[in-house]
């Protein structure tokens, strides 16, 4: 048991969209760019040589018999914080998914100006990550894009809260943010091995992207896009031989 808390409080540390992620500093552009993670510290070393890295571009996929996701989120208190590379809510413990017979619990969920991952070559105004750990250390990230349109009415807590200042935090259990509700209707998704999208771009994560996109308004999307002064996304890399399900 003690071997398996330590796993997850690892894979804790080293979750995607953590300032604090390893030891060296990173940017979305400029000299610490996504074109020199790999350089900038020995514990990046995956995000120049791997094979198997994230985002990609989602196409080709292959028909499968995808077995669906069993939901089990309830609501839980805000706790947000401005990392200096996104708006991160960390999730009271007790929600979870379950896939192919096997439970990944609920860990964060943050975003991403404009999408990371793209479909048919179509990139989106901004992506959520809802990202599970299981009690092995493991990382389940369930993927959701967002296209402009009505006020999300699901993301309006963080956002209300999102600190403008970079290692700033809001904590309320009294203001309630639920993770089902940010989901689309729809619970087809698309299924890929992949990475970490930030330092130390760790591989062995496994991703499943919404086929549907859910809504946001263009107003939302901007207000995200302030707090960082530009984009927040790693571009497309290499699906190499990878194999991508539907």
């Amino acid at each position: 048991m003690k071997k398996q808390i330590a796993a997850l409080i690892g894979s804790i540390i080293f979750l995607a969209g953590n300032a604090w992620a390893s030891s060296g500093h990173w940017t979305y552009s400029g000299h610490e760019g996504p074109e020199n993670w790999g350089k900038l510290s020995a514990d990046y070393e995956m995000c120049g040589k791997g094979k198997n890295q994230s985002p990609i571009n989602i196409t080709g996929a292959t028909a499968a018999e995808l077995q669906p996701i069993s939901f089990s989120y309830k609501s839980s208190g805000l706790d947000v914080v401005n990392n200096g590379h996104t708006i991160k809510e960390s999730y009271d413990a007790g929600s979870s998914i379950e896939i192919d017979g096997h439970t990944y619990n609920l860990l964060q969920v943050h975003w991403h100006t404009p999408s990371e991952n793209v479909i048919d070559g179509k990139s989106f105004p901004m992506e959520g990550h809802f990202v599970h750990g299981d009690a092995e250390g493991n990382l389940a990230v369930i993927g959701v894009m967002y296209t402009t349109g009505s006020k999300n009415e699901a993301i309006s807590a963080i956002w209300e809260n999102m600190p403008a200042k970079a290692s700033a935090t809001k904590k309320d259990a009294n203001i309630s943010v639920n993770a089902m509700d940010m989901l689309p209707a729809n619970k087809g998704y698309y299924r890929f091995n992949g990475s970490l999208t930030t330092p130390p771009c760790s591989e062995g994560v496994r991703w499943m992207v919404m086929k549907d996109p859910v809504e946001v308004s263009t107003e939302q999307v901007e207000l995200f896009h302030s707090k960082f002064h530009g984009d927040t996304n790693r571009p497309v890399q290499a699906l190499n031989a990878r194999p991508v399900l539907k």
